[in-house]
């Protein structure tokens, strides 16, 4: 080979290996890992010739920036250009919805929130009716935000069956078990116009995805998260960076451990499970206290706790929903020895409340709590579940922006 050859092989090499770099370079971006093009060029393993071009080409896609007034030193001891994402690119749809409404939002990367529409306090029978609703949702902040749309997601409050995406037991919403909830919104985002392919996840796993990226699960290995919102429990696991999901998306269904034998009946046919002893119900319940119908279960839980914890009905209350939390976490410590524990919803106020209480009964009660203990921490984002929602619909355009962003723009 010539050695003008030689030269075009060596930059179609090089431009390979930049391309093959883009969807590594922009996750380290969109979590926060890489702040700098200096640390961008030693996590990528790669030149800074070639990190400088990623940089340049994902700039180049409106995906991220990169401000050459220099940050602080790189590890050759030289001023380094800022990255950030894109404040003005292209967005995703989110969609949550759960027991007391739906919200919609736009989503950009690096998880920030661009638009939120809350809708509804009463949730129809006919998934369809309410994902339809949160859908129109969604196109209206689309139209009037005037961005690029990369995809939607969607959490729901049950499991969601793989590889057909149905709603196992969506019985807080009282939809029929088996609904087609994905192909429903899938069918939906299409028939508004919406760019992008559609997902559809569990919420609790969706927050615990979000909280792993850009909460308080950065850095996890084995990130374990538990969390009660308007009814019911459910737990989730992110391995390595991926939710653990099981054979059929059906794993850490953990609002059905029996934490008081002699408890509740719960729909799951058993007694005494956390979905029934460890919710916002249970603790209004447990209280004393008659629900009300202005606003959410969950609320008004975190209102009495503020509010009354000097009572000592609400304190009593709060100690027995922190022990029987206490002792479901500690059974999934035994089993799943994780590296850290975050809490969501009534469950991270219930950590607030009573922390060295809840501590104790963990590491009481767990062979690997004894021997050190697992970090027990809240979660940290606001709306975690329809930030995870976005990064399922983020995912694409991560695993290679190219291709992902040409889908959004043909679909």
């Amino acid at each position: 080979m010539n050695g003008e050859g030689t030269r075009v092989s060596s930059t179609k090499t090089k431009l390979e290996r930049g391309r093959g770099a883009l969807g590594p370079a922009l996750e380290l971006v969109h979590t926060g890992r890489a702040p700098t093009r200096a640390v961008l060029t030693a996590e990528l393993g790669v030149t800074r010739a070639t990190a400088g071009a990623v940089a340049a080409e994902l700039e180049a896609l409106g995906l991220i920036r990169v401000d050459s007034r220099p940050a602080a030193a790189g590890s050759q001891g030289r001023p380094s250009h800022r990255l950030t994402v894109d404040d003005g690119g292209p967005v995703v749809l989110a969609a949550q919805v759960h027991a007391d409404g739906y919200r919609a939002a736009l989503v950009g990367l690096g998880g920030r929130i661009v638009a939120t529409a809350p809708g509804c306090a009463v949730v129809d029978a006919d998934p369809a009716q309410v994902i339809g609703a949160v859908v129109d949702a969604g196109a209206q902040l689309l139209r009037e935000s005037g961005r690029r749309c990369a995809g939607a997601g969607l959490a729901v409050p049950s499991a969601v069956a793989e590889p057909d995406g149905t709603a196992l037991n969506p019985i807080h919403v009282a939809w029929p078990a088996g609904s087609p909830v994905r192909g429903i919104f899938a069918e939906r985002i299409a028939a508004a116009g919406i760019e992008g392919p559609a997902f559809t996840g569990n919420d609790v796993n969706l927050a615990a995805l979000a909280e792993h990226r850009h909460g308080a699960g950065r850095g996890a290995q084995h990130l374990l998260c538990v969390a009660t919102g308007h009814r019911g429990v459910g737990g989730a696991l992110v391995l390595d960076g991926r939710l653990h999901s099981g054979s059929s998306g059906l794993a850490l269904e953990v609002g059905h451990l029996t934490v008081n034998p002699a408890g509740r009946p719960c729909h799951c046919g058993s007694r005494g499970c956390l979905d029934v002893e460890v919710d916002p119900l249970a603790f209004l319940a447990e209280a004393g206290r008659t629900p009300g119908p202005e606003v959410s279960l969950l609320q008004q839980s975190k209102d009495l706790l503020r509010t009354e914890y000097a009572d000592l009905a609400v304190r009593g209350a709060t100690e027995a929903l922190v022990d029987r939390l206490g002792l479901g976490l500690a059974g999934l410590v035994n089993i799943l020895n994780p590296d850290r524990i975050i809490l969501g919803g009534l469950h991270q106020a219930l950590l607030a409340a009573a922390p060295d209480r809840l501590r104790a009964v963990v590491a009481d009660r767990s062979l690997w709590g004894r021997s050190g203990g697992v970090p027990i921490l809240p979660c940290t984002l606001d709306h975690n579940s329809l930030v995870g929602a976005a990064e399922l619909a983020w995912q694409p355009v991560l695993d290679d922006p190219l291709r992902g962003l040409a889908v959004g723009a043909d679909a």
